[in-house]
């Protein structure tokens, strides 16, 4: 009798074990080119200006979702490509969750105000461009995990910079990055905007759960 019971003891406690693992595993968000952060922690206090010439601080990140891109406007490529394709996949996102799309220039010696207003303008004025001082924009940068660096020398210089995206909570924490993938191997990794959509769609879902 004891060694039956010690049998469905360890069969039921096998069971459970399953089905802890089962619904972890279902909880987790299917993501393709997206990264939840185990723990998503809140950003330390900054202060940017914004292309109307406002203060942009941690308050503006509150009660809603936030996707951040670094870049500069007189970037070639990269940014006006993923700009595009911010301003597509917005109209979709916009529909289903509160969202904001911020561009954060990383080349404030060039990126006025003016100019930042009428970058914006082209692709979505919805969008919120900002800047600062690179002593404020380092350590705000650090902590999104993008890097930057300038490249060349007077006037027309470039600016080398991450082509990732980071999502931020509506608490104004550090939710998850969104990274550039090759679809085959030697192809110039990058964000579908089909990718780009479902994953956040689905981080949304995750967050509401």
């Amino acid at each position: 009798m004891r060694i039956t019971l010690l049998i469905l003891g360890m069969l039921l406690f096998a069971g459970l074990g399953s089905f802890a693992a089962i619904s972890y595993h279902s909880s987790e968000p299917e993501l393709t080119t997206s990264y939840l952060y185990p723990e998503q922690r809140k950003l330390s206090p900054f202060q940017l200006t914004d292309q109307h010439g406002e203060v942009f601080n941690n308050d503006r990140l509150k009660g809603k979702w936030s996707l951040i891109f670094i870049g500069y406007t007189s970037c070639p490529d990269v940014c006006p490509t993923t700009m595009a394709k911010l301003a597509a996949a917005y109209q979709k996102l916009a529909s289903t969750m509160d969202i904001q799309v911020v561009f954060v220039s990383v080349d404030p010696a060039r990126d006025t105000q003016a100019k930042l207003l009428d970058y914006i303008n082209f692709f979505n004025s919805d969008f919120v461009a900002v800047t600062a001082s690179h002593a404020s924009l380092l350590p705000l940068t650090r902590q999104l995990g993008f890097v930057y660096a300038m490249v060349g020398d007077g006037q027309n210089y470039q600016v080398d910079h991450s082509a990732s995206m980071v999502l931020i909570s509506p608490e104004g924490r550090r939710y998850a990055t969104i990274k550039p993938k090759a679809r085959e191997l030697g192809q110039l990794p990058q964000i579908t905007t089909t990718n780009l959509i479902a994953d956040i769609t689905e981080l949304n879902q995750h967050y509401q759960r």
